[in-house]
């Protein structure tokens, strides 16, 4: 496997399970919107952001787009966890909610295995800091 597809195929995995929790986020937000308007709008900003964190991997694989991802994605799954146990202020649901919730947990928990995988590659290949002795000038 070439060096450069190595490095590509984190970002492209990515790109995928960013694109397919955005939509089904969209896709769900006007029930919620009706139901909870906070959470709806939740579901919209993070559908955005992970929609803007998709075309940014897929044109520059940003450094910021990764890290905004795994946010973004992580805080999707905290928020799914909360809301079925311990319940968020004024909203409460029960179960995976199939398909879309089974979905959403699956792209979002793919999306940080591949920044994790991009992680781990990114700081195997990092240069190290250049030695410096320590003579002091003049000699």
């Amino acid at each position: 496997m070439s060096s450069r597809f190595a490095a590509a195929a984190p970002a492209g995995v990515a790109v995928c399970c960013a694109l397919l929790s955005a939509v089904v986020h969209l896709v769900i937000a006007p029930e919620h919107l009706a139901e909870t308007l906070y959470i709806g709008i939740l579901f919209i900003a993070g559908s955005v952001a992970l929609l803007l964190t998709a075309g940014a991997l897929a044109l520059w694989n940003s450094v910021t787009a990764w890290w905004a991802g795994a946010l973004v994605s992580g805080g999707m799954i905290l928020g799914f966890v909360l809301s079925r146990t311990i319940g968020l202020p004024g909203y409460h649901e029960q179960g995976w909610d199939p398909p879309y919730g089974v979905l959403s947990i699956i792209a979002e928990g793919m999306f940080l295995v591949a920044f994790f995988a991009w992680y781990g590659t990114r700081s195997a290949h990092a240069p190290s800091a250049p030695f410096r002795s320590k003579v002091p000038a003049g000699r």
